[in-house]
């Protein structure tokens, strides 16, 4: 059952990287790349219809990842657009060859999704590809047939068959959290064609998870059987689902998804009540936490006998809502860290996985407590750039002996230094999340997404109403063009620009301020806004 995921992630932020501002050839490359790994795993078996046929959306939202930024670059691909309403359809009951999804209690039908529908019951071989890796896991169930302690061997054959069977008997079937990931792929689809069904689409599954929080004494549930019902196929256990409280990760296959979802309903709506929803959980978790060594530790998991596995709440979440908000209430969860005055603003070597590891120090730069982190960022993501370019330069060994991750571990393409200085956001939720930042840049010359040639961009304050911006142009002969959006989508409608320095103001113009910026000058703007009053869409300037 092992996806195409890996395929894609080797790539996953090159299109992304072209919409900031890097070489269009890079884009160029990742839409080649896109459809020759489609290609290559349709041939493997693992696509069908250009969709992974069957696999969890923890998996779905990796290999997305590349497929969503596509549209932030070009806007008038139509081959592209048509995919985005196919690949929505799979999961909206709108495909008869793939009934993922149940209309009438809103729900999905299994954790294992795709476009041949839902997968109701794993094979042998579905788990080939993980068994070595979910040895050092705990295990999925406390009650495995044979299994004294917390981690079960999948690989031994009499274990891996129970666990198999106790997997089709209470996993397969009925809905979990991550499932909420898809919601993307929806509005990724609607920011293409403004089709209110999509939206709507949405707003239903979010709401019918907030149900069942609501029907759970607040708490998340991890398993809906198939009838609706919490816990219907797990004894009436809330917990143990797939990728649920307990397995494989704990709380961040809760956390993350209802964070994705909630975020991707305030693009669509403006509503912030739905940040509500993974408030409600994040403050749980905060309440039964506890401080040590200046930490805050919280559970990571639910099991039989309650709340374990207390470690520190990844900062990312909390901040990603804080930085939608801007709200009292975000900012003040924050201040429950101890950790945020003494660990966040330290800027670790590497990128991580998600190229994502750098949040925290961000949100410490932004509210004015970080000023050296533009320029060490800068400094460790070219290092690491530099690093991941010279194993390239040196990758001369057999590819028939390369991990599965070989090309993601080695892409020396980064972003998150320039999403967070440039567009004035965290970096893009891992597994499946879509841009949410608060400004955008085109070049007027070129006339193509991102910063124009020369043009350095760092936004150094963010408020409810405003964003404060410095624009450098660099080349000492020529002037640069360029126009601001607000959001990635659109969504903010920006209403003046002022310059800090002379108070001169100019208004936005077809809801763009327009720049011009002579050579070897530079330019501190703050532009207000009002913010998630638009209806995102890819849909890219009307050129003047």
């Amino acid at each position: 059952m092992d996806g195409s995921d890996d395929g894609y992630e080797a790539f996953q932020n090159w299109s992304l990287f072209s919409a900031l501002g890097g070489n269009s050839d890079i884009h160029q490359r990742a839409a080649f790349l896109w459809e020759a790994v489609t290609r290559q795993f349709t041939a493997y078996g693992q696509i069908w219809r250009e969709f992974d046929a069957f696999y969890d959306w923890m998996h779905h939202g990796e290999s997305s990842t590349a497929f969503y930024a596509l549209g932030l670059v070009d806007s008038g691909n139509q081959l592209a657009r048509a995919r985005a309403r196919r690949f929505a359809h799979m999961y909206m009951g709108l495909d008869p060859l793939a009934p993922n999804w149940d209309k009438e209690r809103r729900m999905m039908r299994s954790p294992i999704t795709g476009s041949k529908g839902p997968r109701l019951v794993n094979e042998w071989d579905d788990w080939a590809t993980h068994r070595a890796i979910l040895a050092d896991y705990p295990a999925p169930f406390e009650d495995i047939p044979g299994v004294d302690g917390p981690v079960a061997n999948w690989n031994d054959d009499r274990v891996y068959g129970e666990i198999l069977k106790l997997l089709n008997e209470r996993q397969m079937r009925g809905d979990v959290p991550l499932n909420l990931t898809a919601t993307s792929l929806v509005t990724h689809a609607y920011t293409w064609t403004g089709d209110t069904r999509y939206k709507q689409w949405v707003l239903d599954y979010l709401e019918a998870w907030a149900e069942r929080i609501a029907a759970n004494d607040g708490l998340c549930p991890d398993n809906i059987g198939p009838s609706g019902k919490i816990g219907e196929l797990m004894g009436g256990k809330w917990w143990g689902g797939y990728y649920g409280w307990r397995w494989p990760h704990g709380c961040m296959s809760i956390i993350q998804p209802l964070t994705i979802a909630a975020m991707n309903a305030v693009l669509l709506t403006g509503d912030m009540h739905y940040l509500d929803i993974p408030r409600s959980q994040l403050d749980r978790l905060i309440a039964l936490g506890r401080v040590e060594h200046g930490v805050l530790l919280v559970p990571q998991r639910y099991c039989d006998n309650g709340w374990t596995d207390y470690k520190p709440l990844p900062p990312e979440y909390p901040i990603q809502l804080w930085a939608m908000s801007q709200a009292p209430e975000d900012a003040a969860r924050l201040a429950l860290f101890p950790e945020r005055t003494s660990h966040w603003a330290a800027v670790a070597p590497g990128r991580g996985k998600g190229d994502d590891i750098h949040t925290a120090p961000w949100e410490r730069f932004i509210n004015g407590a970080n000023p050296n982190y533009p320029q060490q960022i800068l400094d460790a993501q070219w290092a690491e750039v530099a690093r991941r370019l010279n194993v390239l330069r040196a990758d001369d060994g057999d590819p028939e002996t390369w991990d599965v991750h070989h090309w993601q571990n080695i892409n020396p393409v980064h972003t998150e230094a320039l999403v967070q200085l440039t567009c004035g956001g965290p970096q893009i939720v891992y597994h499946g999340g879509l841009l949410h930042v608060r400004l955008r840049y085109f070049d007027a010359e070129t006339r193509r997404p991102g910063l124009p040639p020369d043009i350095g961009a760092l936004i150094h304050e963010l408020g409810p109403e405003h964003a404060t911006v410095t624009l450098v142009n660099i080349n000492p002969l020529a002037e640069r063009r360029l126009l601001i959006q607000g959001g990635a989508f659109g969504e903010h409608a920006l209403t003046e620009a002022r310059d800090t320095a002379t108070d001169a103001t100019a208004a936005a113009t077809g809801g763009y301020v327009r720049v011009v910026l002579p050579p070897g000058r530079s330019i501190t703007l703050r532009i207000s806004m009002r913010r998630y009053v638009n209806q995102p869409s890819y849909a890219q300037p009307a050129w003047f």
